[in-house]
């Protein structure tokens, strides 16, 4: 059985939110990290250029893997073997911030993400059983820095930077937190009086709300580590459509 999606320009940019461009440094990227190994087991049956394809497409859907099957001309099985070896190659790599650069400013940004895997999650203020998710951006830029493992959704904001390891991507510069990051030494901002401008990183949308475009965000079906997984490929497109 022929499938429908190809790693086409009009299908890159329908389904991932890419340009061609952009899914060609993300392809190259995955390249790089040993995608085209088969590792143990059957030579894949789709190129390199589809698996990256069918992996971007499951997280900006979250179709299940029987969904996608027919649209690349595979069995469910073969899905999910994808999704398991190609997903951790999308992950973002931290980026740094450059020497000398004492003005930059980052922020930490926080979500609460559903997903069914209970050894991960724990039933949240959201009332779902949720992940608490963290990361790091770039005022300027809108990028993403870094990103940290969930922890079970009842982990308090503060509780959970302080144990993600996120402040290590974070010397040298100013990090903004909301009233949530108190006492763990992040600048908190006063809260937004009737009239007064936003301040430099208060703009009232944030980076997980776009990165929710990827709908892998609002409800994870992955168990183990697949949600951190996820976090970081979305994290890495998320920059990748932020660039010029």
């Amino acid at each position: 059985m022929g499938g429908v999606l190809r790693a086409e320009p009009v299908w890159v940019e329908t389904f991932t939110g890419l340009r061609a461009d952009q899914f060609g440094r993300l392809l190259r990227a995955v390249r790089e990290r040993g995608g085209e190994g088969t590792g143990w087991g059957r030579p894949w049956c789709l190129p390199l250029a589809e698996r990256v394809l069918l992996v971007a497409v499951y997280y900006r859907t979250n179709l299940t893997m029987r969904q996608l099957a027919p649209l690349f001309g595979v069995s469910p099985d073969t899905v999910c073997r994808v999704i398991q070896r190609v997903g951790p190659l999308l992950s973002l790599e931290p980026v740094h911030a450059p020497t000398g650069a004492v003005d930059r400013l980052r922020i930490v940004d926080g979500t609460l993400i559903p997903v069914r895997d209970r050894s991960v999650a724990a039933f949240s203020r959201n009332y779902r059983f949720s992940a608490n998710g963290q990361v790091i951006v770039d005022a300027d830029t809108r990028l993403v820095v870094a990103a940290a493992h969930p922890v079970p959704g009842t982990t308090a904001d503060a509780r959970a930077w302080r144990d993600s390891g996120l402040a290590e991507h974070c010397q040298g510069v100013t990090v903004l937190g909301d009233g949530a990051y108190i006492n763990t030494g992040l600048v908190v901002p006063h809260r937004k009086r009737p009239g007064r401008a936003l301040l430099k990183g208060e703009e009232e949308d944030n980076t997980f709300a776009r990165m929710k475009n990827y709908k892998i965000l609002r409800d994870c079906r992955q168990r183990g580590g697949c949600l951190h997984h996820a976090i970081q490929a979305v994290a890495h497109m998320h920059n990748l459509a932020l660039a010029a």
